[in-house]
C-alpha cells in the first residue's frame, strides 16, 4: 500500500466571514499526497497554510469542496498537530505530556510507559522526564511535542512551523532529530514552513502556495537523496537552482499580495 495517496484534497475552498464582509482564505485546493510522503507548503504570510493545516486537524471546516484522509487502522487517531509553540501543557511533566495522547487512548500501562519511553530516548530527553515545561527551553519544549505526537502513532502529522521560534543550532539539531524518526516510522508528514532551506532539507516534495487567496500554483519534487544534511543542501548545484526559483516565486506572490492591498486600500 506505500505511496497509495493518504491525504486525497478535492476542490476544496474556506470563506472566513467577519461582520458584513467575507475574506476567502484558501481557493480551489486539489492534492493527493502519498503515504509516508514528507511534504512542505511555503508560501507568503497569509496565504492560507495554517488554515489548511487547521482543516486537515478537523479544527475548522471547508466551506465547499472536501478532503478525507485514508485510514489504515481504525485503531489510530487520524492525526497529530505539532504547532509553533505553545503545544505542551504546563501542568504536566515532559513524561506526562509525551504519554498525554496514548493516555487518551486508554491504551495499556505497559504500551503507554514503552512509547514514552523510546520517544523520550529518540528527543534526548530520557533524563529530563520529571520536568515541567516551565524548566524547558524552547527546543526542549518543541522536542516534548515531536515526541507526543510520533508517540501518539497518528495516521498524519501535521507541522505549523514547528522550529520557527529557535535560535539556528537548536533548529539543525531538530530537524535532524525529525528527519531520523521519520526515516524509521515513514509517518505522512505535512509540514509548513517559511526557510526554503528547512523545505529543500525535509521534503520529499514542496508545495508552493499563492499569496491570498491561497491555491497551490507549483509542486516540485526534491530527489535529493536521503539521509539529507544542511549541507548537503547548500552544497548541491541543483539544489541551489531549486532555492531560487523557490525565492523568486515568494518574491513575486509578496509583490502580488503588496499589489492587491494597495488597490483594496
Amino acid at each position: 500500500m506505500e505511496h497509495s495517496s493518504k491525504i486525497t484534497i478535492r476542490n476544496l475552498t474556506k470563506v472566513f466571514y467577519k461582520k458584513n464582509e467575507s475574506v476567502t482564505a484558501l481557493t480551489d485546493i486539489s492534492l493527493d499526497i502519498a503515504d509516508g510522503e514528507f511534504v512542505c507548503l511555503l508560501g507568503p504570510s497569509g496565504c492560507g497554510k495554517t488554515t489548511l493545516l487547521r482543516i486537515l486537524a478537523d479544527l475548522e471546516k471547508p466551506s465547499t469542496g472536501e478532503f478525507t484522509i485514508h485510514q489504515s487502522d481504525k485503531g489510530k487517531p487520524l492525526q497529530s498537530m505539532v504547532f509553533q509553540e505553545r503545544g505542551v501543557i504546563p501542568w504536566q511533566t515532559v513524561e506526562e505530556n509525551v504519554a498525554f495522547g496514548l493516555k487518551m487512548r486508554h491504551l495499556p500501562k505497559k504500551i503507554i510507559k514503552e512509547k514514552t519511553d523510546y520517544y523520550l530516548e529518540k528527543v534526548g530527553l530520557k533524563k529530563y522526564a520529571g520536568l515541567y515545561p516551565k524548566e524547558l527551553s524552547g527546543g526542549m519544549k518543541q522536542r516534548v511535542s515531536i515526541a507526543r505526537a510520533f508517540a501518539n502513532d497518528p495516521e498524519i502529522l501535521l507541522m505549523d512551523e514547528p522550529f520557527a521560534a529557535l535560535d539556528e543550532q537548536n533548529k539543525f539539531i531538530l530537524q535532524e532529530e525529525l528527519l531520523n524518526i521519520w526515516e524509521e516510522t515513514k509517518k505522512t508528514v505535512l509540514f509548513i514552513t517559511h526557510s526554503i532551506d528547512e523545505a529543500l532539507l525535509l521534503g520529499d516534495k514542496v508545495l508552493l502556495m499563492s499569496s491570498q487567496p491561497g491555491r497551490i500554483l507549483k509542486e516540485k519534487t526534491i530527489d535529493l537523496p536521503r539521509p539529507r544534511k544542511i549541507e548537503d543542501v547548500r552544497s548541491d548545484p541543483q539544489m541551489a537552482e531549486q532555492f531560487v526559483d523557490i525565492w523568486q516565486h515568494l518574491q513575486t506572490e509578496v509583490q502580488n499580495s503588496r499589489r492587491a492591498k494597495e488597490q483594496k486600500g
